[in-house]
């Protein structure tokens, strides 16, 4: 295994104190580390607190800030956050108008944000996000897995958040969000977990495997590696058959990294998506391309699209200030 570290104890830790130091216009470090948080609060809006294991960068904590979360907690490698974290988030971040909980749907972290929402002592509400086509259940989900789709919701729902909207109003357009919003990813090599030391699954040379989750888990099955255009008419055909958009609709088209992909491939991955969809009559007006919702260092990619409307538009078009996503400011 090479990587930079200095021990697979301490990586988290060190990681988010070089985070901290480097986006300190932005976001400010919880107390013990167990959190990010706005540096910035906005007094009687509501407070949108997500998180998950890390090793997804920069999903969640990449997006704290203006127009988007509140605070993020991140839990050890490919772990979920333990309710005390978000307990001691939605302390910092409360400023009266409640506390939204975006939840991707892994067993871990849809356990752990319950528990959270029921000991917090305030208003909370919760959306759980299952954008993933590949598989109906997997090794860690009973539905369908939250991945890349999750950055969306984040993103109009924070947008949504800066305008006062309350809760039940951002909570139901969390939901919508997800509704029309789906993903499917392939990998091409495994991801090595630095506690592991080693790939955390075996891929042969001329294979891939197709629907995989964002911990590597298991897609839909492992094939043998295919052209790029092959590879997005897969991925796209099983996302306009569940997401089924009409004929003219408008979409976002998220082509996303996980970790290892070069950005000379997402685009080639864009290319190929954006032909497919042209050709369905799918029109993409909005495009999102790089590496957001990573798994380490896999290599691979997943499309997201997600359909579009003028509300949904502007609140994706809407100011946004993170660490991982900064336009109209």
């Amino acid at each position: 295994m090479k990587k930079l570290i200095n021990s697979a104890d301490t990586i988290l830790e060190e990681s988010l104190d070089g985070f901290a130091a480097a986006h300190a216009d932005i976001l400010l470090l919880g107390a013990e580390r167990k959190f990010v948080r706005r540096r910035t609060l906005k007094p009687g809006k509501v407070a949108l607190i997500s998180g998950g294991g890390s090793g997804h960068e920069p999903l969640h904590a990449g997006f704290v800030g203006l127009g988007m979360l509140d605070a993020a907690c991140p839990g050890q490698v490919f772990t979920s956050p333990t309710p005390d974290q978000m307990i001691e988030a939605a302390e910092a971040v409360d400023t009266g108008a409640g506390v939204l909980f975006i939840v991707k749907n892994y067993e871990g972290d849809v356990m752990n944000f319950t528990m959270a929402a029921e000991m917090a002592g305030r208003e909370v509400a919760s959306v759980v996000t299952n954008d993933d086509v590949a598989v109906e259940k997997s090794t860690y989900t009973t539905g369908r897995r939250g991945v890349a789709g999750t950055l969306i919701v984040e993103k109009m729902v924070g947008a949504a958040a800066e305008t006062g909207l309350p809760l039940a109003a951002l909570t139901a357009l969390g939901e919508e969000v997800n509704r029309r919003t789906r993903s499917m990813g392939v990998a091409l090599l495994p991801c090595t977990v630095p506690a592991a030391g080693r790939p955390n699954f075996a891929l042969a040379d001329n294979e891939m495997e197709m629907g995989v989750g964002i911990h590597g888990e298991p897609g839909r099955r492992r094939v043998p590696l295919a052209s790029a255009d092959a590879i997005a008419a897969e991925l796209l055909d099983a996302i306009l058959k569940d997401l089924a958009p009409g004929k003219g609709s408008e979409v976002l088209l998220l082509v996303n990294g996980f970790g290892a992909t070069p950005l000379i491939e997402l685009y080639l991955m864009v290319n190929a998506a954006k032909r497919i969809l042209d050709s369905a009559g799918v029109a993409v007006v909005r495009f999102l391309t790089g590496s957001y919702v990573t798994s380490l260092d896999m290599a691979g990619v997943s499309i997201t699209v997600s359909v579009l409307d003028s509300k949904s538009t502007k609140l994706w078009d809407a100011p946004v200030q993170t660490a991982a996503l900064r336009w109209g400011v």
